[in-house]
């Protein structure tokens, strides 16, 4: 049975691209109704999206008074898909507004919503639409981007409208983990909703501590958000998953199994001891790379005069390339490598040695610094493969990112073509 989706289209320049995702949708054989706003309309005829949706196209709040049309669109609705969506409707969607048939169809629908935001580099980093966009998560809303590219003019950076199969790819992700049917097969597959079905992966995320004493402790500035997200989109893809948390700034996400750590050592444990039933292991956690040689039980007092402290430092194991190191057959090892150099050239070469030290089948490499990578929602990074290839590039949200890893992990554990899931132990 078809599912009546709702894409409501903002005012942006980007609002050509929803013409795309109006048409995939229709294509998987969905019922689709487009709500524009009359900004939107400014951009993209009615006439175009009544052709594509082949439904009536509606704008005016007091037109079909008498079906009390304002809230029956949004009753109606399995579904609701939001691109583009520009700073303003975030605002008015996170604070409730419905001034317009837009606004009154979200607030009267308990559908799932999914957001694909669309606008200038220094509008996405406002921290008003970064509160407004923390609040539609904690919703549950899905927002699906932004990219990273070229936006209007000459500008470049965050804020592009993610690509019309993207969106289309995590709205029927949604549908299915709400227990909607997304269609024919092709439409599922499409989706993505089970290509990981019973696949058994192990995620860590988050950034190590390691305690000076009781109330100190040396760490980095992970958030875990890029882990999370790996997590979040392999549990919707049906893997079954251990998320190993070290200290993470964001919530850990349902459907997983969560292990909670904090020192390198503790997520050693954790680590050996899952990834031995697990299909895949993705190291995306910040690990320390030493620790403290001695832990205080009190806390250590600065002593008059004292202008310096040394602290003694011993290596913690790396946990990637011990797993490396033994024996894995049929579990796939996928590494992360947060790296400082700006000369792209230099960062593959940092990341081809790196993957070969640790032995990993995938290397992920992203580039960080004191604004971008670490605590930022979108991310940049350059997958190579066990043959020291680039095997994928991906730019955007970290929810986006974590899509195309899981799709090169997904091939890689399909049948025939990589490591194959292990048998579950008899008692």
């Amino acid at each position: 049975m078809p599912l009546n989706i709702v894409v409501g289209i903002t005012g942006g320049i980007a609002a050509y691209k929803a013409v795309s995702v109006v048409r995939s949708l229709v294509l998987a054989g969905h019922d689709v109704h487009v709500v524009p706003t009359e900004s939107a309309l400014r951009f993209v005829g009615r006439p175009t999206l009544e052709a594509i949706s082949r439904n009536p196209v509606h704008v005016d709040l007091f037109e079909g008074v008498a079906e009390v049309r304002h809230v029956a669109i949004g009753q109606a609705a399995d579904l609701i898909v939001i691109a583009p969506a520009t700073a303003n409707s975030i605002a008015k969607l996170a604070t409730g507004l419905a001034d317009d048939l837009l606004g009154n169809t979200l607030l009267a629908s308990e559908a799932p919503v999914v957001v694909a935001p669309a606008m200038h580099t220094e509008m996405w980093r406002h921290p008003a639409t970064q509160a407004n966009i923390a609040t539609l998560r904690e919703r549950g809303v899905t927002v699906v981007g932004p990219a990273v590219g070229q936006l209007t003019g000459s500008d470049s950076g965050p804020g592009r409208l993610e690509e019309p199969e993207v969106i289309v790819r995590a709205a029927l992700e949604v549908a299915a983990r709400h227990g909607l049917d997304v269609g024919a097969p092709e439409a599922r597959a499409a989706a993505s909703a089970s290509d990981l079905d019973g696949v058994r992966i192990v995620v860590t995320a988050g950034g190590t501590r390691e305690p000076l004493d009781p109330v100190r402790f040396l760490g980095n500035r992970s958030s875990g958000k890029q882990g999370v997200a790996i997590a979040e989109a392999a549990a919707a893809r049906g893997a079954e998953v251990t998320l190993i948390a070290a200290n993470l700034e964001v919530d850990a996400p349902g459907g997983c199994r969560v292990e909670r750590v904090s020192t390198a050592l503790e997520l050693r444990a954790a680590v050996l001891a899952a990834a031995e039933q697990a299909d895949a292991v993705v190291m995306a956690a910040a690990v320390a790379d030493f620790r403290p040689a001695d832990v205080s039980d009190a806390k250590i007092k600065k002593v008059d005069g004292q202008e310096r402290m040394s602290i003694d430092l011993v290596r913690n194991p790396d946990i990637l390339a011990e797993l490396g190191a033994s024996e894995h057959d049929g579990t796939l090892l996928v590494g992360f490598a947060a790296e400082t150099e700006s000369d792209p050239e230099r960062l593959l070469e940092l990341g081809r040695a790196k993957r070969r030290a640790k032995g990993a089948d995938l290397l992920v490499v992203n580039r960080v610094g004191w604004s971008h990578g670490f605590t930022a929602d979108d991310n940049t990074v350059t997958v190579i493969d066990a043959h020291d290839r680039v095997a994928a590039e991906a730019a955007g949200a970290k929810t986006s990112v974590a899509r195309v890893i899981l799709d090169l992990i997904a091939e890689r554990l399909a049948p025939g073509t990589g490591p194959t899931t292990k048998d579950t132990p008899t008692a």
